[in-house]
């Protein structure tokens, strides 16, 4: 394949709205190992981010291929070439040879999404102790043709999320600051999950944040290393180990244990799907995986054939036949019949999860509540209030946003721009503010009416309030559970907003259903459900409900 090679574009650093030397320099690394048919699109990435300070490096691990005339073409590349000795040394040497203060490792084949290293950086100037920042990213899958968003709510215990499971899932999301590598870098024996160990390591002495806006894009191909299940375990589960003899509480240990099963689960589920893809039967090899790791999947193997036997029996069986496997719970077209309902891995009397699902990729209601923030980010503009933080008003509202305050009921937190109680606020002055964010608050305020009224007087004529409240929840069993006082259905909202938001325009949506009801209260995480599962309404299961209230404008 030919490939036309294109200057780089003019750097931005010489705008004069955005000085170079205010802005922190960001170094990219890109290793380089036979695939210098995909760096153009790695740079093209990185040309156009919108941050004016980056340099591009390229260390080249003894390739074959095309990719030393590619860099070296280029006008500021740094192009380094050394001997073949792995991705985690190809790294190690790009740190060596970096001059920012900020870095990013992004591979030949992945690129980066626009404002990527604006949205890290932002994070890491703002807090110069963080070790790293990461975020979320898109899974690309080249030959089927189609993509995966891989978003992860972790706000918190980042180093016990970890020892859980590898939350941040592609290193291009990660931005460092320089100073973690005068003490840590990639273990050069790792030829796989070499950027799971930095991570642990890390984040077990140091505080990282995380973060839900997308920063890459992964592409997945049949080269990639990823693709070699039974490696990828072995190694996943020595790094893992490499943390157990410095584990200091029992949640740590607990983490570790419930770590080691995930990452099971994980990839043997991975191979035997994939065997089933193939139409195959599992190897030898994988068998052994199986008996090891995940002894379950081998008896589903061998119980296949009692699956077919049943299908066999559905098809030639007369209608008092059908009758009898629906009596013994067989007919799963049909309910159960009373008595012989399967309740598999739901037949428990506690959840899968006490933290929302935090710990399983997010909790279920965030689909809801951000895909209403979505559909209204319109009315996120202006002024904006929001409560706890503003990760959704710079998420959703973005550069529609002239000032974003913060609201907190005391001084405990650090970003907060305005401390009070919404449902008794004077020192807010009315008509104040063109939107306010409050997602999941309403129900842990007693005098809930009075903040909707403070809510409606601060708000400018037009200005919308976006609501988002649970009905159907567990209850948090930590400092939110003391005043966890409400539920909410739609009904009452209509009741409730044509009180307070006199005269104004109402919508009040409903979302849930029986099963993502029953997910939600088990603590599985959002990506554990489908679109699907979602996106079908039943009114009796009610799981969050979402209002946009616009104040009326003056007569």
């Amino acid at each position: 394949m030919a490939i036309t090679l294109q200057p780089k574009p003019e750097s931005k650093s010489s705008s004069s709205e955005q000085p170079q030397a205010a802005m922190p320099l960001v170094s990219v690394v890109i290793p380089c190992y036979n695939h210098g048919n995909y760096l153009l699109e790695a740079f093209e990435s990185i040309w156009r981010q919108d941050y004016p300070a980056i340099e591009i490096i390229v260390v080249d691990d003894g390739s074959k291929d095309n990719t030393r005339q590619i860099a070296q073409a280029i006008e500021g590349i740094i192009y380094i070439h050394q001997e073949n000795q792995g991705l985690s040394a190809a790294r190690n040497t790009g740190i060596k040879h970096a001059k920012g203060q900020f870095l990013v490792f992004l591979d030949a084949d992945d690129w980066l999404l626009p404002g990527a290293i604006s949205i890290n950086a932002a994070y890491l100037k703002q807090n110069s102790e963080l070790a790293f920042v990461s975020g979320a990213h898109d899974k690309v899958f080249e030959r089927e043709g189609f993509s995966k968003e891989e978003i992860w709510e972790v706000p918190s215990n980042h180093y016990q999320q970890l020892l859980q499971g590898n939350y941040i899932g592609m290193h291009a999301t990660v931005m460092y600051n320089r100073w973690v590598f005068d003490e840590f870098l990639y273990n050069t024996s790792l030829r796989t999950c070499e950027d799971y160990d930095l991570y642990l390591n890390i984040a077990r002495k140091y505080p990282i944040a995380h973060h839900t806006q997308k920063i890459a894009a992964y592409r997945l191909h049949s080269s990639n290393m990823s693709g070699n299940i039974p490696k990828m375990l072995s190694s996943v589960l020595m790094v893992l180990d490499r943390q157990q003899n410095v584990l200091t509480s029992a949640p740590e240990r607990a983490a570790f244990t419930r770590g080691k099963q995930i990452w099971k689960e994980y990839y043997c589920h991975q191979l035997w799907d994939k065997r089933i893809s193939e139409g195959t039967a599992p190897l030898l090899q994988d068998q052994l995986t199986f008996l090891r790791h995940q002894p379950t999947l081998l008896f589903k193997h061998y119980l296949k054939k009692a699956a077919m036997i049943k299908t066999l029996i559905k098809k030639t069986t007369p209608s008092f036949g059908l009758r009898w496997l629906h009596k013994v719970g067989l007919y799963q077209n049909h309910l159960p019949a009373v008595g012989h309902v399967a309740l598999g891995d739901f037949g428990r009397t506690s959840p899968f999860s006490r933290e929302f699902g935090y710990d399983r990729g997010g909790p279920v209601d965030r689909y809801y509540i951000e895909n209403f923030l979505q559909k209204e980010a319109a009315a996120i503009k202006g002024r904006v209030l929001e409560i706890g933080d503003n990760e959704y008003t710079m998420q959703y509202g973005g550069k529609n946003v002239t000032k974003s305050d913060i609201l907190h009921v005391n001084d405990k937190n650090p970003i907060a721009t305005i401390i009070g109680d919404i449902s008794a606020a004077p020192q807010i002055q009315d008509n104040s503010f063109d939107c306010i964010v409050l997602t999941q608050t309403l129900h842990l305020i007693y005098d809930f009416k009075g903040a909707l009224e403070t809510c409606h007087r601060i708000l400018k004529p037009g200005g919308a309030l976006l609501l988002t409240v649970p009905y159907i929840t567990s209850i948090d069993k930590d400092e939110w559970g003391e005043t966890w006082y409400w539920a909410f259905t739609d009904k009452v909202l209509k009741r409730i907003m044509a009180d307070t938001f006199p005269s104004g325009q109402v919508e009040v949506g409903s979302h849930g259903n029986v099963f993502v009801a029953s997910a939600f209260l088990y603590g599985m995480g959002k990506p554990e459900l489908s679109q699907a599962d979602f996106d079908l309404y039943d009114p009796q299961y009610q799981v969050i409900n979402t209002v946009k209230a616009i104040k009326a404008s003056h007569s």
